[in-house]
């Protein structure tokens, strides 16, 4: 998710990279475009930009922990699943047992020990080694293998209980990222409704971005980022909502996710692991499918499409669309 005000259309990719370094400056000359009775209060875009920011960092934050929160429950069910297996199989190894001991009692050769066999835990009868040539060499090894499955249940038990605690854990954190993210979003929309209507509307009318560009002539540079930047293309128009990864709505990185699942690749979530899910260029070589990952804490990323512009998911009330590449501080430049 991108929360940040938009700049007046770069011609061109160079001059789209010098805004890059030169944000503040660039922005100002972009809000200088909306007449001056009309632009908003200065302190209060300034607070709605920075609430909007760190409401982003706070959405990375969450799609991080969600992921993970995510893994951890199919790791669980897939341990749960293999301990009812175990135990399955303890079971018919006892059921097994019981047979044998039942077919001794019943030929009047059962051995006092064999009482042993029913016992909640084998390994009292294993440890005993007096007793162990008191039972046949097949009671023997059936028991050995008994006490190495109750012992594998024993530690697939244990390592499931510290998985399950640290889901909790990772669900305490979702809920405390998606409590930041709302308080900050409620906060900057109390300031925008609070502005006077013509702020308000100067505001949301520098918001409202491109849903078209020039790209004639612009060509990518293999199958796979065609792919991208169409499924990307696709979604021009379509809410931005925090958190989401698509269909009918997108935050930054789950923008980036989606496009290049339509290409065969799969991006982590967050926009701080999509900077490394590739090689990184130099800015100046960016090509048409590549990822541009904003701020210094990788905070933001977009898709480059060419002639200076990049596709991505905004803010709130900023529906997917085109903007400059250098709308802000450019960190990196990711080829998937």
């Amino acid at each position: 998710m991108g929360f940040h005000r938009r700049l007046a259309s770069s011609s061109g990719f160079n001059r789209g990279a010098g805004a890059a370094l030169c944000v503040l400056s660039a922005a100002a000359a972009a809000l200088g475009a909306v007449p001056a009775s009309a632009a908003p209060h200065p302190d209060g875009r300034a607070e709605v930009d920075r609430l909007y920011q760190q409401a982003e960092e706070a959405t990375e934050a969450y799609n991080k922990a969600d992921e993970k929160a995510d893994a951890l429950r199919r790791e669980v069910n897939d341990s749960q699943d293999r301990i009812a297996r175990q135990q399955q199989r303890i079971n018919t190894m006892r059921e097994a047992l019981g047979s044998l001991a039942g077919a001794q009692y019943r030929s009047g050769g059962i051995d006092p020990t064999v009482a042993l066999l029913f016992s909640d835990d084998p390994q009292d009868y294993l440890d005993r080694a007096s007793l162990i040539d008191r039972i046949d060499v097949r009671q023997a090894g059936q028991l050995r293998e008994l006490q190495a499955a109750m012992r594998e249940l024993a530690q697939e038990r244990a390592e499931t209980a510290g998985k399950l605690a640290e889901l909790e854990r990772s669900r305490k954190a979702v809920a405390s990222h998606k409590a930041t993210v709302e308080k900050k979003l409620a906060r900057a929309r109390q300031i925008l409704d609070g502005m006077p209507a013509a702020d308000r509307a100067a505001f949301e009318h520098a918001s409202r971005g491109d849903d078209r560009a020039d790209l004639s002539g612009v060509a990518a540079p293999n199958g796979r980022a065609a792919a991208a930047i169409a499924a990307a293309r696709a979604a021009l128009g379509r809410p931005y909502v925090w958190g989401a990864n698509g269909p009918s709505g997108f935050d930054c990185s789950g923008l980036m996710q989606w496009s290049y699942a339509h290409a065969g690749i799969h991006l982590p979530r967050t926009s701080q692991e999509q900077r490394y899910a590739g090689h990184q260029v130099p800015l100046s070589q960016a090509q048409p499918g590549d990822l541009v990952v904003y701020r210094s804490d990788a905070s933001h990323v977009a898709m480059y499409v060419g002639h200076g512009q990049v596709i991505h998911a905004p803010y709130p009330g900023a529906p997917v669309r085109y903007d400059p590449v250098g709308m802000m501080p450019v960190s990196s430049v990711t080829r998937p």
